[in-house]
């Protein structure tokens, strides 16, 4: 078991806080700590994000129980009914992700006897130090870096992936280990879908480099779409190939074009990490898969209701190395502007010594 960047973050946090509520003389760090743990995220956006919604729900939710007390009282009702309220309006706002801290605020409002203004004042500074004590400790201990995270994550997907499509026909792996090989594939798709959505995240406070930003998100949204056609074909063999009568007979043409695309999908990967010379490419030739589209079209009008299902296997075929080859361009345009960029920027600053001298 190993303990990530985000387990520590809170710890940090939770010790922040608590080292802020004695500097601040508060009667218990109880409160601060909750509201540090509950404002941890995975991205520095998403961490701002989540203090600037938690300022405006917490303000509200102060407000409103203020008012309840002034109102009701300081019953177990009147707090069940204002935290039903704070619930359905944070939701109205769009800030689901704020109501376990609003909540706590509402309620370490409300259990203030006697003293409504100014201990009520003192428990949402208490909430408002466990914020800054995560935010401070998100931005500056081991600040997220989903596109890093997301490359080691493409690579893994890549490599449990390989192993399935190289043995799919073949039907070498042992059905215990290769339905488990798949379960790890799928889960770590999902998480690939997430550190997308974080890298994506990140060009909203990126104030540099958007042009660049984009070409990733461009290039890496079309690295999840191969992995997804990939693990779509594995689904397809699984259904469909197996279920076909005399598909063994194609066994050897399926396997040596799964086994190209394959080494096809690893040299874009060494293409996206740098470790490819220039211009290379290991693209399957076009005309073995003609070939294939010819023979499988002669065969399945032999006896189309026993042999059609070998169509969705090709189909699937195709689609990943459409989608492979799609995801060879876009690396190639990527790499080749950002080396122009590149050279612009050497040429700028060779020409800025002599500019000075003038």
């Amino acid at each position: 078991m190993t303990i990530g960047a985000r387990v520590l973050k809170t710890g940090m946090a939770v010790a922040l806080a608590i080292y802020l509520s004695g500097l601040f003389g508060f009667a218990s760090p109880l409160i601060t700590t909750v509201a540090a743990i509950l404002t941890i995220q995975p991205s520095i956006y998403r961490s701002w994000q989540q203090v600037l919604d938690q300022l405006q729900t917490n303000l509200l939710g102060a407000a409103m129980a203020l008012a309840a007390m002034k109102l009701f009282g300081q019953t177990p009702i009147a707090v069940g009914l204002v935290c039903i309220l704070v619930i359905l309006v944070s939701i109205r706002l769009k800030m689901e992700t704020t109501i376990g801290v609003t909540l706590v605020t509402v309620v370490a409002i409300m259990e203030a006897h006697g003293q409504e203004m100014t201990l009520a004042l003192e428990r949402f500074l208490m909430v408002l130090a466990g914020m800054g004590a995560a935010f401070t400790v998100n931005v500056l201990v081991f600040p997220p870096r989903p596109r890093r995270q997301f490359t080691e994550q493409g690579h893994h997907a890549f490599s449990q992936m390989s192993l399935l499509l190289r043995t799919a026909i073949s039907n070498e792996m042992r059905e215990q280990v290769y339905r488990k090989e798949k379960d790890k594939l799928h889960k770590t798709l999902r998480k690939l879908e997430d550190s997308y959505n974080l890298f994506e995240e990140e060009r909203k406070v990126l104030a540099r480099a958007k042009r660049s930003h984009a070409r990733q998100l461009l290039v890496s949204k079309q690295m999840i779409r191969a992995l997804q056609k990939g693990s779509d074909l594995l689904e397809v063999v699984e259904e469909h190939y197996f279920a076909s009568p005399k598909a063994g007979e194609w066994a050897v043409r399926f396997d040596r074009q799964i086994e190209d695309l394959t080494k096809y999908h690893e040299s874009i990967v060494l293409k996206l990490e740098n470790k490819m010379k220039p211009n290379m490419s290991m693209e399957p030739g076009e005309e073995r898969e003609a070939r294939l589209v010819a023979e499988l079209t002669d065969y399945v009008r032999e006896d189309p209701d026993e042999h059609k299902r070998l169509i969705f296997v090709a189909s699937a075929l195709f689609e990943y190395a459409y989608h492979l080859r799609r995801l060879e361009k876009l690396v190639d345009h990527t790499q080749r502007t950002s080396g122009e960029a590149e050279e612009r920027r050497s040429a700028d600053k060779a020409d800025e010594p002599a500019a000075i001298q003038d």
